[in-house]
């Protein structure tokens, strides 16, 4: 029986037109590099951010640690600077299957590669409410290892006293949260294609399920509920 259902922020349920990636391909491009958004998205997509950017330079054999902090550095303030701007909204039927599955009393949780400062200020834009729209919130800065380690699952289970990943289920736009999900011990691991991998992509990883919106997700979680 699903009793939690862990969801990527960007790509998944946040619709911000990957601005995210866009900007870390501009802060590293500022240095000299001609990286395409491509190269950026199938590098860094899920990643906490700066591990994106190592895993972008490392496209040219670069592990300079100090230019990647640097970048770093500058990212967060394009960011910041870009989401004063952005139009962020969620991605299609996102609050509808939020209220869907915690009316059949199964938790949501947001799982994400943002800090907890950007991705709270992310949700606020949207207008999610903790204990109304979601159950929980947890940040690549709230573990010690990040996607494709399974400790912000882990962490969401330990909070609700949760014991067996087969009550979980992950939904993600990239393979490396299809990755996390796996290593958390998830019974569903699920891609979608409303964000930064593609369904070929995606198949990479092998996910129980490949989906092209939110909307397909119920229907998922209630036949392996049934099932169970």
């Amino acid at each position: 029986m699903i009793k939690m259902v862990v969801f990527d922020m960007a790509g998944t349920t946040v619709d911000e037109d990957n601005v995210v990636y866009k900007t870390v391909q501009a802060a590293i491009n500022e240095r000299g590099f001609q990286f395409s958004l491509d190269e950026v998205l199938a590098e860094g997509a899920g990643k906490e951010k700066l591990q994106a950017i190592r895993s972008v330079l490392a496209l040219r054999s670069i592990t300079d640690e100090q230019l990647a902090a640097g970048i770093f550095q500058r990212f967060k303030m394009m960011l910041g600077s870009a989401y004063l701007t952005q139009t962020i909204t969620e991605q299609p039927y996102a609050s509808k299957l939020f209220r869907e599955l915690k009316a059949r009393g199964i938790l949501v949780v947001l799982d994400t590669g943002y800090d907890r400062q950007t991705a709270s200020a992310l949700i606020d834009k949207i207008g999610w409410r903790i204990g109304m729209d979601y159950d929980l919130l947890v940040t690549a800065s709230d573990v010690a290892r990040n996607r494709p380690f399974p400790d912000m699952i882990l962490l969401a289970m330990r909070q609700f006293g949760i014991r067996d990943g087969s009550q979980v289920a992950k939904v993600g736009d990239s393979t490396i949260d299809v990755e996390e999900g796996r290593n958390a011990g998830s019974l569903l691991n699920i891609g979608i294609t409303t964000g930064a991998h593609t369904y070929a992509q995606l198949r990479t990883v092998n996910p129980e399920y490949i989906v092209n919106g939110l909307d397909e997700i119920l229907p998922i979680v209630e036949r392996a509920t049934a099932l169970a």
